[in-house]
């Protein structure tokens, strides 16, 4: 019987613990480095070293035939008892009707020395409720795991860990900064923290440590612009768009970010108005962190709600120009908008 979503996650490391694993697996999820780092354990506790030629098989799935997936499931282990398949990037619920029949038949009579994992990389895991019998098989013979961002508490500790062990500490705040400065995924962070340990000179990571050498997402490196332009700081704002552009990033995923954040900036000017707090804040935006709804605040601060509301304004009618007129000028249209919101808070 498969084992409910919530709840999959938590069983899969109980089972490799336990050395119970199942038979088939589906893994998908945002956070890659946790779906890799399951997949390696799955990998060490299934096929002994030396032997991975005969008891461990990748299969792309993208013109994967049922048939050829078979044999490799069929495949007899050696000097082992279980072998692994892994099939990555394999549409289970776009199979053709034949494939898909072929499927449930493999499922349903699946060899108990084999370990199949569908895995989901480059495409999204979405079952198709239409499609009754394969998710009848699914939901009987398949354990979903899928590996989410995790949340605040486990990704500090977590990060505070990889500090450790590269003979660093790191406090919350600091901690909390470079979630905010490089996003919330730990395939992410991992290089991040790797050269900001090697970068801070004292044995304390500093928010200091972290602006000098880590590589900012667009939405931290926003937050900055539109940041500098409450503040009345136009140059560093500017700078900080040119950036952007001779990194060519595309105009309309910046106009996309600038909009998202002017719109987090309208809310908590909002809060600030009507006597509401962080969580509030955190609430309306799905933060699994008071960090980023702190700065918000401490930003909406600086402006007004007239402010807010025109800078809204100018960049939905930017956004509509540029998704319908031709030939217009992305980056001075970008520029142009960034005058007009400094022009604004003169």
């Amino acid at each position: 019987m498969a084992v409910k979503k919530n709840d999959s996650y938590q069983k899969l490391k109980n089972d490799l613990s336990a050395g119970t694993l199942g038979q088939v697996y589906v893994f998908h999820g945002e956070e890659t480095y946790l779906r890799e780092y399951y997949l390696g354990e799955v990998k060490k506790k299934l096929v002994p070293a030396g032997f991975e030629e005969f008891n461990y098989h990748r299969l792309d799935g993208k013109a994967l035939s049922i048939q050829a997936l078979a044999e490799a499931v069929e495949a007899l282990p050696m000097l082992s008892e279980r072998t692994l398949v892994v099939v990555t990037d394999c549409d289970l619920f776009k199979l053709g009707e034949e494939q898909r029949g072929k499927l449930i038949e493999l499922l349903s009579d699946f060899p108990p020395y084999c370990c199949l994992v569908f895995v989901y990389d480059l495409i999204f895991y979405k079952p198709n409720k239409v499609m009754k019998k394969l998710l009848k098989a699914m939901e009987e013979h398949v354990q979903v795991v899928e590996f989410p961002a995790q949340g605040t508490g486990d990704l500090l500790n977590w990060i505070g860990r990889r500090f450790k062990a590269l003979g660093k500490e790191i406090d919350k705040q600091a901690a909390e900064h470079l979630i905010f400065t490089c996003g919330g995924l730990m395939t992410g962070l991992v290089p991040e923290i790797e050269k900001i340990g090697a970068y801070a000179r004292g044995k304390q990571v500093t928010i200091a440590d972290i602006n000098a050498v880590a590589d900012p997402v667009l939405d931290a490196r926003v937050f900055d612009m539109t940041n500098a332009i409450t503040a009345n700081q136009y140059d560093r704002a500017a700078v900080i768009l040119g950036d952007l552009l001779k990194e060519q990033e595309e105009p309309i995923l910046i106009l996309a970010a600038i909009g998202k954040e002017i719109r987090k900036i309208y809310t908590a000017r909002i809060a600030l108005d009507n006597g509401k707090d962080k969580y509030w804040l955190m609430e309306l935006w799905g933060m699994r962190s008071d960090y980023p709804a702190k700065l918000l605040m401490n930003v909406a601060g600086k402006t007004t709600a007239a402010w807010c509301d025109d800078a809204v304004k100018m960049c939905q009618k930017l956004d509509r120009r540029m998704k319908s007129e031709k030939g217009i000028d992305s980056e001075g249209e970008l520029k142009l908008l960034l005058t007009r919101l400094g022009t604004k808070r003169a």
